[in-house]
């Protein structure tokens, strides 16, 4: 079964502390390197996500876009 172009699907066991290694034709594909930081994102209905590092400033602009800087009136 040939998976569709651009799509991927890796196995990974978690270890006792939690820890799990990301495959390194993963890392490869998604330039994943020593020392980067990621971000995981959780959903209890669909599961986790680990978007790749290129789509950060388009994740937090969503999540912030409808939050709006308290005005002077609004601190207290």
């Amino acid at each position: 079964m040939n998976a569709p172009e651009g799509k991927y699907a890796w196995t990974v066991k978690v270890g006792e502390k939690g820890q799990f290694v990301i495959p390194k034709e993963a890392r490869d594909i998604f330039d994943i390197k020593p020392g980067d930081t990621l971000i995981l994102l959780g959903d209890e209905q669909r599961g986790i996500a680990i978007p790749p590092k290129s789509s950060f400033a388009e994740l937090i602009t969503k999540i912030f876009q409808d939050q709006q800087p308290p005005t002077s009136g609004d601190r207290r």
